[in-house]
């Protein structure tokens, strides 16, 4: 039988919303105040979810504990208290969207987490705005 278990973790950044390609006013236009030259912040919420099998012996899909500790190790020690756009790559060169630092989490989870359980990232930038993202 396959399960999911999630595991919640929170997170504090800034960033700006801007394609360098673009001018100042494109920029301004497409992404509002989201493209405030001194960044803006976010609260994120994060939810990793992990599918698969039940093991019949533990009953875990996954220790909770290893997931809670992989969070911390290649997410949260990256991104918390950082201003994106300056200091994390991708960001330096990718757009921060709630979109792309979905992906970006992933990516960083999906080396550390056994091949055989699907992930799924769910990110809140605001409460009403989220993004999920599963490797497809």
């Amino acid at each position: 039988m396959k399960a999911s278990i999630s595991r919640h973790a929170h997170f504090n950044a800034a960033h700006r919303l801007h394609v360098k390609a673009w001018s100042d006013e494109k920029n301004a236009a497409f992404f509002g105040v989201c493209n405030n030259p001194h960044y803006h912040g976010h609260n994120y919420a994060l939810i990793v979810t992990v599918r698969g099998e039940i093991d019949p012996v533990t009953g875990y899909v996954m220790d909770i504990q290893k997931l809670s500790e992989a969070i911390e190790k290649h997410v949260l020690i990256r991104l918390d208290h950082k201003n994106l756009n300056m200091e994390v790559e991708p960001f330096i060169t990718l757009n921060p969207s709630a979109e792309n630092i979905a992906i970006t989490i992933w990516q960083w989870l999906r080396p550390v987490i056994s091949h055989e359980l699907g992930i799924k990232v769910t990110l809140y930038e605001t409460p009403s705005n989220f993004v999920e993202f599963d490797g497809t």
